[in-house]
């Protein structure tokens, strides 16, 4: 069964597929229309000042060699422009983007900065983990900015990571509607990032006008918060174009927005401890934990340390997927535990997405307990 509304400010159906079709585990978005131009203020300016030539009428037919001159005049002057060092890059703006009220502005992201490896990998590692946490409720995301800014998904998302459920409508048709929605998602968001000290780098307002930036800032937030099971790029910063309406004429600017920094700083982790110490002084001896990333070496060692052997058949010797080297490093603390260890800090996944310090611990904690070991 296949039901469909309409989302009558945007012209947009989607479409929601019912638990009875097991073949159709998702939910699809279909757009009526979707239209993107680009253009920069200078071109813009120029075209609007070559409707408004003496001697041209609204047909576009000249009626005077001066008129004639003055839009080639225009044109090279707008050619040249575009093609100034100086000039912002194009950038895909959408036809409603053009329309300002005074003093507003609106952001996108320079286009050079979307073909970065960074961002692009940022994109779909976020991507794939809303994905895989949604996929018992048959949800696809394909497009963050079109899937995310009515709040649906955003809510179902939040649902499913904290556990709990939120008194909102399930769908909501009209601009008002998916704003409240919004509302009370991010209110929900912010009662959980707040204690953190999670800088709130969006809004209501931003994540429905579906400002990439924002949403990107809110996942990472919400990713690191709790404790998602994949590794983002580090470092990812985006070059920003905003546009400001000033005294009825269009001004751009550029902005560097840095969306991710370090692993352990977005996880908040301040404290200054002897690991810290050992990262500054002697980072090239910290190759080395590497080797236990897969979880093959910590398994085989906790059947040295307690002296038995390790059926093969409980962990993989060779292990390849992301998954298969967590569940290694899963059994390695289970087999921690039964050997009277506490249970260790560290998530599996930290251990398999290289964070250094959490392995460290886990091994420390090793050390610990088995230094006198003969």
């Amino acid at each position: 069964m296949h039901h469909v509304f309409k989302d009558h400010q945007r012209g947009e159906k989607r479409g929601f597929l019912s638990p009875e079709n097991k073949n159709c585990r998702r939910l699809e978005l279909r757009r009526g229309c979707s239209c993107s131009w680009g253009l920069c203020s200078q071109a813009l300016m120029a075209s609007l000042a070559g409707s408004l030539l003496p001697g041209s009428d609204r047909s576009g037919v000249e009626t005077s060699e001066y008129a004639q001159g003055g839009v080639s005049d225009l044109q090279e002057e707008g050619k040249n422009a575009i093609n100034s060092p100086m000039s912002p890059a194009l950038v895909d703006v959408h036809p409603e983007d053009t329309q300002l009220e005074e003093n507003e502005e609106r952001t996108m992201i320079d286009p050079t900065s979307k073909e970065d490896p960074k961002f692009k990998e940022l994109v779909k590692v976020l991507l794939d983990w809303i994905n895989d946490v949604l996929v018992e409720e048959r949800i696809i995301v394909k497009q963050l900015e079109e899937d995310l800014y009515d709040g649906q998904v955003l809510q179902k998302l939040l649902e499913k990571l904290a556990g709990c459920k939120l008194n909102v409508a399930e769908v909501t048709q009209s601009e008002i509607g998916q704003k409240q929605k919004l509302q009370t998602v991010l209110e929900a968001v912010h009662d959980l990032l707040r204690p953190r000290g999670w800088a709130l780098r969006w809004s209501v307002d931003s994540i429905h006008g579906k400002n990439l930036v924002a949403i990107l800032h809110l996942l990472v937030s919400l990713a690191m918060h709790f404790r998602a099971p994949i590794r983002l790029p580090e470092h990812v910063t985006v070059q920003v174009v905003v546009v400001r309406k000033r005294e009825g004429l269009l001004h751009s600017s550029h902005i560097s927005e840095e969306l991710t920094t370090t692993t352990e700083m977005m996880m908040g982790r301040f404290e200054r401890d002897a690991f810290d110490t050992l990262f500054d002084h002697a980072p090239d001896k910290l190759s080395v934990v590497k080797k236990f990333a897969d979880g093959v070496y910590l398994v085989l060692l906790m059947g040295l340390l307690e002296d038995y052997f390790v059926p093969l058949h409980h962990f993989y010797l060779t292990p390849e997927s992301f998954d298969q080297k967590v569940h290694n490093v899963s059994f390695a603390f289970e087999l921690m535990l039964d050997g009277g260890l506490k249970k260790p800090k560290a998530r599996p996944e930290d251990v398999v997405n290289l964070d250094l310090k959490s392995t460290l611990r886990v091994l420390y904690n090793l050390f610990t307990k088995y230094k006198n070991v003969e």
